[in-house]
């Protein structure tokens, strides 16, 4: 250790240094050569900033605090060393000196997997959101999951590698656990049916994050805004947010109308009975509306039928679908052919009907006594 610092600091005299100036020299060292490190990884980061590739930006971003951490904490340990040949103590060992310093080598490696992981995601994630799906890429919720299990993996793996530096044996403990097991798998039930309904998701994908869902026989309903491995978080359409444990979506049934590849217009329309010779003109003119319909998929079933006799109408229905699938541009195209349906109808000289009562055979006695009051009640 002291031929160490005669080589760093040139200086023959090193022996005569007493050990608190030997610390406080390895702690300036500690700093200078951290701050330089600083300021490298910053001009590099700089420079690969520049670039459009997300990894080499992650890369830099992660290792920078791992970097400065990394530095000081194996400075400390050296200045430690050095006093431990000064200081009897029974906290300054060599033994829990070394354990420390393997110890920080774990976790520093873990935050260095953890943040580089964590900032890939979330690069990836604004691309996703910026730029147009293409076939065969990671959505949202697959790319979320990955990044979770890949976080989990990488604590995982740290604990295990960081359990041998702490006197635990492995083995031991997974005999304990297996004991112990048992008891935990039956006090978290709902835990673990969570765990697995949420890995279901992400293996069935029956949603993604960003599609609006609804259960017929809950009331659940509105946009998915996260996919956690114990709950799903659904933004309802008035805002709130609804937290779903994901063991409910393996019992019940759910629709995706995200998912649909046209919305429908199925609509019935009545003119009055006076109107009825009107009406094979009527329909007809409404189907040649929807066939040459840029917005209306000939694809799929057009139908414009007279349909029904109803109690004060003449009823013929419209069924077709349309090309997009916006809630906001579907009631467009829907607006643009029912006016269009109106002004159809109103150009034949028809009329729609609406409830009404019409009474025939009415006693002559009776309608003469009605005008006799009706001349009085004008009188007065």
């Amino acid at each position: 250790m002291e031929n160490w610092l005669e080589d760093t600091l040139g200086i023959a005299s090193i022996q005569d240094l007493g050990w608190g100036w030997r610390i406080l020299v390895i702690v300036f060292l500690t700093l200078l050569l951290r701050a330089l490190a600083l300021r490298i990884l910053t001009s590099l980061g700089r420079q690969f900033r520049r670039t459009e590739n997300v990894w080499d930006d992650a890369l830099f971003e992660a290792a920078r605090p791992v970097v400065s951490w990394f530095i000081l904490i194996m400075g400390l340990c050296l200045a430690a060393d050095v006093a431990d040949n000064f200081v009897d103590t029974a906290l300054l060992t060599s033994e829990r000196i070394d354990a420390v310093r393997r110890l920080s080598v774990i976790v520093l490696i873990m935050c260095f997997a953890w943040r580089f992981i964590l900032l890939v995601e979330e690069a990836k994630l604004h691309e996703l959101q910026s730029g147009e799906p293409e076939p065969g890429r990671l959505d949202a919720t697959t790319l979320t999951a990955l990044a979770k299990l890949l976080r989990l993996t990488v604590v995982i793996s740290a604990v295990l590698i960081a359990l041998p530096t702490l006197g635990i044996e492995i083995t031991a403990l997974l005999a304990a656990g297996g004991v112990g097991g048992i008891a935990i798998g039956f006090a978290a039930q709902d835990l673990l049916s969570n765990f697995f309904g949420g890995l279901m998701i992400y293996l069935d994908r029956p949603f993604a994050i960003g599609d609006w869902i609804r259960s017929p026989d809950r009331e659940i309903e509105g946009t998915v805004e996260q996919i956690g491995w114990r709950l799903t978080v659904v933004r309802t359409f008035d805002k709130r947010p609804l937290y779903v444990p994901n063991s409910m979506f393996t019992k019940l049934a759910l629709e995706n109308p995200s998912r649909m590849t046209h919305r429908r217009i199925y609509e019935t329309v009545g003119i009055r009975y006076r109107d009825a010779a009107l009406m094979d003109a009527i329909v007809g003119d409404v189907r040649s509306l929807l066939r040459n319909h840029a917005d209306i998929d000939q694809r799929e079933t057009v139908l414009v039928n007279f349909n029904r006799y109803a109690a004060s109408s003449l009823e013929f229905f419209v069924y077709c679908h349309t090309r997009t699938t916006n809630w906001v541009r579907y009631h467009e195209v829907k607006q643009q052919i029912l006016l269009s349906i109106i002004r159809i109808v109103h150009s034949h000289g028809g009329d729609f009907a609406f409830p009404t009562t019409t009474l025939d055979g009415i006693d002559p006695l009776l309608e003469n006594t009605r005008e006799t009051e009706f001349n009085e009640e004008s009188d007065k």
